[in-house]
């Protein structure tokens, strides 16, 4: 029997039928789309054979590094609260992470990486670049281009660099204090409650170590550049963000659920 097939296109309702919220919509998938069509430079620098970059773009390049670092670090720090909230204070949970304070630790962090990110902007403005203008490494960062100053950095160049190890330092020793404190709790617990405590952090420990153990690197040292150093940006920018969203999503319940099921099936269909 000859199948009818009338139908020629199809039409899509979106997201919403309310034309103001598509607006909203628009302008937020458009900026999105505009940041990630943005990130893909360092990839076209691989094959482009001038690869250069404007002051400008050079310093919006640290300003972008230096904001999205610092907001996840109070991230990172809110996600270390909301741990400790619902293994030491379960019943209050709901009460203490309440949406007003999640909203609060948002704009901290967004706040913050301005801050920083201004900070750090504010003191390269104040450096003069006259000569060299040739950077060894694949994007714009602090210790490349103190480097290249054409003025004498022994002062402003330690204390631009101790403006990221300083805030590396220090929100990872509120993130170790606040294990510590959680593990205390723990000795009263059973062992099966113990480890779902631990499985729940687990993700986050993760996130924690890949995230500071590279920033240390960079940042918790003598202003110089050292043969290594672009190798652990590539990390920084490249794996972290591709394994994080890995590393929470394989913690949710219901994607291991689906990915057990997926992986039955493939093992029966290759056994048949």
């Amino acid at each position: 029997m000859e199948r009818m097939r009338n139908v020629t296109e199809f039409i899509l309702l979106g997201l919403t039928q309310n034309p103001q919220l598509q607006k909203l919509l628009f302008s937020v998938c458009f900026l999105t789309y505009l940041i990630t069509l943005a990130a893909p430079k360092m990839v076209l620098d691989l094959i482009s054979e001038n690869s250069t970059i404007s002051f400008n773009g050079c310093m919006t390049q640290l300003f972008a590094e230096h904001f999205f670092a610092a907001a996840e670090i109070i991230l990172l720090v809110a996600m270390a609260y909301d741990r400790y909230v619902a293994i030491c204070k379960p019943l209050h949970y709901v009460t203490i992470m309440s949406r007003p304070v999640c909203a609060s630790l948002v704009g901290a962090a967004v706040l913050l990486g301005f801050v920083h990110g201004g900070i750090q902007i504010l003191l390269m403005s104040q450096l003069p670049f006259c000569g060299a203008n040739v950077i060894d490494h694949f994007m714009c960062d602090l210790i490349p281009l103190l480097e290249l100053a054409c003025t004498d950095t022994l002062t402003l160049g330690p204390l631009i660099a101790a403006n990221s190890g300083s805030l590396c330092l220090l929100t990872f020793s509120m993130l170790v204090a606040s294990y510590v404190i959680i593990l205390r709790s723990l000795r009263t617990c059973s062992s099966e409650g113990r480890h779902k405590a631990l499985s729940t952090c687990a993700s986050h420990v993760a996130v924690v170590v890949l995230f500071f153990v590279p920033c240390s690197y960079l940042y918790l040292r003598p202003v110089t550049s050292f043969p290594t150093d672009k190798a652990v940006t590539v990390f920084c920018t490249l794996i972290t963000p591709m394994l994080n969203p890995l590393i929470y999503t394989l913690r949710n319940e219901e994607v291991k659920k689906v990915m057990k099921k997926l992986w039955g099936q493939i093992i029966k269909r290759d056994i048949r």
